[in-house]
């Protein structure tokens, strides 16, 4: 199944998408799609520039959004970014700042990326700007990471703030903690973070449990890592009455238990765990869907963002 919204939409708010990843972020903004018996509607937005550079997340993004990606480095290309743009979206690579990274902050390779979203927020004059990272970027070690952001952020013009959201108060099932900032231009409302909609937390064994005991399916990206454990990170087996761990991107196969089963949980219950609707397709093997998946912003917490964010452009109309 596309996930798409029409170009003949009247209303649809244009979007230009910087380090896509494989659409997680991307798919809230659009909605129109279904997770654990839920319908997420379209949001009213319309991606008209997408920009990822691992070929393996563009094959993943091709087979599911109808709307094109460019593939290649950011610098290359953001010279390419249309007129127009209500929004700019992105999620800047986050292993700089990461507690599991090398902790360089935004002075590393490839947290400081996050400079090419102000780049773009400056050739397009968006009324609404959106960038997301690890919520580890608030803590005492990365100020300085924080601060460098802000004031970039800031000298672009924008009335920016940040809020952290737990993923699992948002009907995500995982305990994952995102850092979102928003910058709203000076003619438009400010931005007001969506209130939590989860009264309890989505299980593990109410997310996972119609997959329990499936065959090993690659084409519905049903297969698993067959890592003995290791004193490596993300060994853990998930607790089967609380949400998932945070999945991780890059865990070299050394993803959390099932919560009954002997075994790895596969990376289609990892993207359940992210709120990935079923349909969603991985076109790749089980490590760059790992990946991928670990990458991803949960469409589900980007759709409740995207919801607030159509709230200010609707009233600025």
């Amino acid at each position: 199944m596309k996930h798409a919204v029409s170009d003949a939409s009247k209303h649809a708010f244009a979007v230009a998408s910087l380090f896509s990843g494989c659409g997680g972020m991307d798919l809230g903004f659009i909605g129109g799609f279904d997770f654990l018996g839920k319908h997420f509607q379209k949001n009213g937005f319309q991606i008209v520039w997408a920009n990822e550079i691992n070929p393996a997340a563009c094959r993943t993004y091709r087979a599911n959004f109808k709307h094109p990606i460019i593939e290649g480095d950011v610098k290359e290309h953001i010279g390419s970014l249309p007129g127009g743009v209500d929004v700019v979206i992105g999620g800047f690579p986050c292993q700089d700042i990461s507690i599991n990274g090398k902790m360089a902050g935004v002075d590393g390779k490839r947290s400081g990326l996050y400079t090419y979203i102000a780049e773009a927020v400056r050739r397009t004059r968006p009324k609404v700007f959106v960038a997301e990272n690890v919520g580890g970027l608030l803590l005492k070690q990365n100020e300085y990471s924080l601060q460098k952001i802000l004031a970039d952020f800031n000298a672009l013009g924008y009335n920016v703030g940040y809020h952290l959201y737990h993923a699992e108060q948002y009907g995500v099932p995982q305990t994952r903690e995102r850092v979102i900032f928003v910058g709203t231009r000076k003619d438009v409302s400010r931005f007001v973070a969506p209130e939590p909609v989860a009264s309890k937390p989505v299980t593990a064994k109410e997310a996972l449990e119609d997959l329990e005991d499936l065959p090993e399916n690659k084409a519905t990206s049903h297969i698993w890592s067959k890592a003995n454990a290791s004193s490596e990170q993300g060994n853990r087996r998930l607790l089967a009455d609380r949400p998932g761990y945070t999945i991780r991107a890059e865990c070299h196969g050394n993803i959390q238990f099932h919560y009954r089963l002997p075994r790895r949980i596969s990376m289609r219950e990892a993207a359940r765990i992210q709120s990935f609707p079923d349909d969603f397709v991985f076109s790749c093997g089980l490590r760059e869907t790992e990946r991928q998946i670990g990458n991803a912003v949960p469409p589900v917490l980007a759709w409740h963002i995207a919801n607030a964010v159509r709230d200010v452009l609707v009233q600025s109309m």
